[in-house]
């Protein structure tokens, strides 16, 4: 436990619920069943969660580990365990058996909440790594019905457990897009920084539709909601035509999307006929953005786009794009400015500053950081260095103190001739009239040496050759940024937490990724 000094109101599930007490009757939650949960249930749920869960043994220092999609009741048992002084961590549905079992293992799982509907899969994981209880959301073949428990449950209040800000409330592990998954701490008083900020951007009654996985971003999002004492409408997926429907009929102000997610919704067929006036504000961030597309969602929905750029291991948030700024086209090549609070600085290799306009790596300090890698001293170091965090993406300041990301430093292609930064090279590829999304990704012949490939999606009624898109890129960028291979696709296979999933693409070259 951290010698910083604990309090109750360093836990950051106590503004949740003083949130959900400022209004008891107003919808919390609108349900993918059509039905809905008032603040006043909600919150009475997350006692009752609170008592079933300290009645099997979790408390301060307990890891609870989920598998889920998303459920408000999942929201719930994680607010629970939080509230209760204990630490979570998530199970991405589409990682392998294997993965999930080494995740487990690694935070020291001591009750595994699983979806009814993922039961099934519980029983090979539990082969490979052991935990002590597993609970289900709902009646399955293993573990015991977390849900009926509760409905038996008392639910007056339980007091949020002493913490300290730098207590971890979260181990978040990476997506695995860059390697093998990696635990990120994330702490209480970085969940508080992360309320503030929201809270500064999107105000109160905020009607937010998560339609991404309440594992990652979704989740952070939905907290600041309901701190500010919200209401989310709730998709258990993306369906982009269902997300276009659902908001006028809900009358959603606020839209959080990853960009290949945001591109889906530009091009569904229903976009022409539905009103979305409603919306206030439409974040994007998480991966890199075509200018180009964005520019196409600025002139369908107005000026209410936001970009964040950030990482877990930032704690979210670092810079912010704002609508007048999408107004400057200029601009939209750019991440925007820093957040409050939040300092960048661009390092030369020896850890120099650099001048304006010069790329290097970004260095990032800011009160919403992470603290480390769970048990991984070593790689951390790396890392963290001098209260500054090394993102390993490269990227400048331009004069305006706008920032520009060029892209990761592991995701850089070097070719004969040069370095291939992918993120150019798509937005290149997506002006391309016929091309609707592109990935671009680097893989290793059999001398060792990395090729540009690029995996494609067509617009309707478009047609693509190799010979094509070569020329497209070489008559834009030139010889050494010309794809060796162009693989066309139905569409391009998505991590769990929405990003172009290139290991994927780089394992298998095909649709049925």
């Amino acid at each position: 436990m951290s010698t910083a000094t604990t309090s109750p109101s360093a836990n950051y599930v106590g503004r949740i619920l003083a949130g959900l007490a400022r209004d008891p009757e107003k919808t919390a939650f609108h349900l993918p069943t059509g039905t809905t949960l008032s603040h006043a249930e909600f919150g009475g749920l997350v006692h009752r969660m609170a008592y079933v869960l300290a009645h099997h043994g979790v408390g301060h220092g307990i890891t609870v580990t989920f598998l889920s999609r998303n459920r408000a009741d999942t929201l719930a048992v994680r607010y629970a365990a939080n509230l209760l002084g204990a630490r979570v961590a998530f199970l991405y549905e589409g990682l392998a058996a294997e993965a999930q079992a080494a995740i487990l293992s690694d935070v020291d799982t001591r009750l595994l909440v699983v979806d009814a509907e993922l039961a099934e899969r519980v029983n090979r994981i539990l082969e490979l790594a052991r935990v002590g209880t597993v609970l289900t959301l709902g009646p399955a073949v293993v573990g015991s019905d977390l849900l009926a428990m509760a409905d038996a449950a008392p639910s007056s209040a339980v007091s949020p457990h002493p913490v300290s800000p730098a207590e971890p409330w979260c181990i978040r592990h990476t997506g695995g897009t860059t390697g093998h998954p990696k635990g990120i701490v994330m702490v209480h008083g970085g969940q508080q920084g992360f309320l503030d900020t929201i809270t500064r951007i999107v105000g109160v009654d905020v009607v937010f539709l998560a339609c991404t996985t309440l594992a990652h971003f979704a989740g952070s999002m939905s907290d600041a909601v309901l701190a500010g004492g919200g209401t989310i409408v709730l998709h258990d997926h993306f369906d982009p035509t269902r997300v276009l429907a659902d908001i006028p009929r809900f009358g959603v102000t606020d839209l959080s999307l990853l960009p290949p997610l945001l591109y889906q919704l530009l091009d569904d067929s229903t976009i022409g006929t539905v009103d979305t006036s409603s919306l206030k504000r439409i974040s994007y961030g998480g991966c890199a953005a075509s200018p180009t597309r964005i520019a196409e969602a600025v002139e369908r929905f107005g000026p209410i786009l936001f970009q964040v750029y950030g990482q877990n291991e930032c704690g979210g948030g670092v810079t912010l794009l704002t609508p007048e700024d999408h107004l400057r086209t200029e601009l939209l090549g750019t991440v925007g400015h820093p957040l409050p609070g939040v300092e960048i600085a661009i390092r030369d290799s020896a850890g120099a500053d650099v001048e304006p306009g010069q790329p290097g790596e970004i260095c990032v300090r800011s009160p919403m950081a992470s603290t480390g890698y769970w048990r991984n001293p070593e790689l951390a170091a790396q890392v963290w260095r001098n209260g500054w965090i090394h993102t390993g993406d490269v990227g400048y300041l331009d004069t305006e103190g706008y920032l520009h990301v060029i892209d990761r430093l592991k995701d850089m292609i070097i070719v004969a001739g040069g370095h291939v930064y992918p993120a150019e090279l798509e937005e290149t590829l997506l002006r391309h009239p016929a091309i609707a999304q592109a990935a671009v990704y680097g893989v290793r012949d059999a001398d060792a040496t990395e090729k540009v490939h690029a995996a494609l999606v067509s617009h309707p009624g478009h047609e693509l050759s190799l010979s094509e898109v070569r020329a497209h890129v070489e008559a834009t960028m030139g010889v050494m940024y010309s794809p060796h291979k162009v693989t066309v696709l139905d569409r391009i296979p998505l991590t769990d937490t929405g990003k172009p999933d290139k290991k994927c693409l780089r394992a298998t070259e095909s649709s049925e990724c």
